[in-house]
């Protein structure tokens, strides 16, 4: 196998073979969801940028390229007794689209989101130069300007990432509330105390939610299993503490996709036996969803029964005094359950991302909601998001971009920074390589 430079290089010379025109990233997996229109570009096969470099435990750091996907990641550190402060819910989710996007999970509240938690990012820009980006380096606009850039700048080739200690079990207390302002004003006070390891959450109904507290253990009286027959969720309800191994932790959203396995029969016993456990997991959902989204059969069954629907699949994230505000408006005007709840605190107040603009000095609550609204009444194209949008931006919170997005130009770079980004875009894009960030997010270009 060629070592990373000589791929590295490799690759630097196919992006200039194309002499300036208009490319993107040939791979095998992707975690946006939001269709996009056929492309005649050339794509750049970044397909064997998934290996580990280095896992060096005592300094507490792992070198990783960037289309490793986190349960290659997690694995190795894991046998070294460390893991990624932040290992996104998913295991098909890479390094490297968990950078350039957004990457959140349960350990959010300690170290912020994914990007919060690098060192340095070696990125592949459009003219075939390969520039290591640092906080305190020349390149230090770009990895402040790199995180939910998908792409626009610059491909992460090379990544390296802080990592910590682990234990080999977590042990877990699921904490019921049933009114908002009291879950939302414990979960600040958890956040603030740091006396977990692990902070997320569930909302049920308007009455049931739950607060999901994590620590690491070296001991366990027993572990659940949640790979198969049982499902991870509903442990939440029937269960006050419950325990798992460090790596089941890590994955006990993948199996049933969150909640969202459901749409595809999964939760049915009878059907969970007949896939079998290989096939209960985010990757298998994902090509169900691609054939389902590239045949419309969902849509021909909503048109026959005369339905409208629209894909509402959305993580914002909203200041936490704002939070109880945000829940009850999307139980009246969209009204998915269940929901997903994660707070995120940032772990260098210092820090300010470019793209992804939070208060670094505040707490925020990602609210993750993946489900259609079915309605007989027609809407207009985008009407449900919208609302979301509408809503988020009033609460001065902010909306990831890896699904549908329909913000005006004006409304989109007054929230995502626009002037920096075509700073940014100037100096390391001038050619226009790589699509404009509202192309590809919004116009789905």
């Amino acid at each position: 196998m060629l070592s990373y430079a000589e791929r590295r290089e490799q690759l630097a010379r196919e992006i200039q073979a194309s002499h300036g025109s208009e490319v993107g990233l040939g791979k095998p997996t992707s975690n946006l969801f939001r269709d996009r229109a056929a492309s005649s570009k050339r794509r750049l096969d970044v397909s064997n940028f998934h290996h580990v470099l280095e896992v060096d435990a005592k300094q507490g750091w792992v070198s990783v390229e960037g289309m490793t996907p986190y349960d290659v990641l997690a694995a190795a550190t894991l046998r070294e007794g460390v893991m990624p402060c932040v290992v996104p819910q998913l295991k098909s989710i890479t390094i490297g689209g968990a950078a350039s996007g957004v990457g959140i999970e349960s350990s959010s509240f300690r170290y912020g989101l994914v990007h919060e938690t690098l060192f340095e990012i070696e990125v592949l820009l459009g003219d075939g130069s390969v520039v290591t980006a640092t906080p305190d380096n020349e390149h230090s606009d770009l990895f402040f300007g790199f995180p939910n850039s998908y792409g626009t700048l610059g491909y992460a080739l090379r990544l390296k990432a802080k990592a910590i200690p682990v234990k080999r079990f977590v042990a877990l207390t699921h904490i019921r509330h049933s009114e908002p302002n009291a879950y939302f004003r414990q979960i600040n006070e958890l956040c603030q105390a740091r006396n977990f390891d692990f902070i997320d959450g569930a909302v049920f109904s308007s009455n049931q939610m739950y607060i999901t507290l994590g620590r690491f253990v070296d001991e366990a009286p027993y572990t659940s299993d949640y790979t198969f027959e049982n499902i991870y969720f509903r442990s939440i309800q029937t269960r006050e503490t419950d325990y798992l191994t460090m790596e089941a932790y890590l994955w006990r959203w993948d199996t049933d996709w969150f909640w969202c396995s459901k749409n595809f029969g999964a939760q049915n016993p009878t059907v969970r036996r007949l896939l079998g456990r290989e096939r209960l997991n985010s990757r298998f959902y994902t090509k169900v969803m691609r054939l389902n989204s590239r045949w419309r059969l969902t849509h021909l069954l909503d048109s026959l029964s005369g339905q409208h629907r629209e894909s509402v699949i959305q993580d914002v994230d909203i200041p936490i005094e704002r939070a109880p505000e945000f829940l009850d408006f999307f139980q009246r005007e969209i009204g998915i359950l269940p929901v997903w709840i994660c707070p995120i605190r940032s772990w260098n107040t210092t820090h300010h991302w470019t793209m992804y603009p939070m208060d670094p000095t505040k707490t925020f609550v990602n609210f993750g909601f993946w489900d259609v609204v079915r309605t007989r009444q027609s809407y207009p194209s985008g009407h449900f998001n919208r609302l979301v949008e509408q809503k988020v931006r009033e609460l001065g919170g902010i909306k990831s971009l890896y699904s549908d997005s329909y913000y005006s130009q004006e409304e989109f770079w007054a929230a995502y920074h626009g002037e920096a980004y075509r700073a940014l875009k100037q100096r390391y894009d001038p050619g226009g390589v790589f699509k404009d960030l509202y192309a590809k997010c919004v116009l789905r270009a």
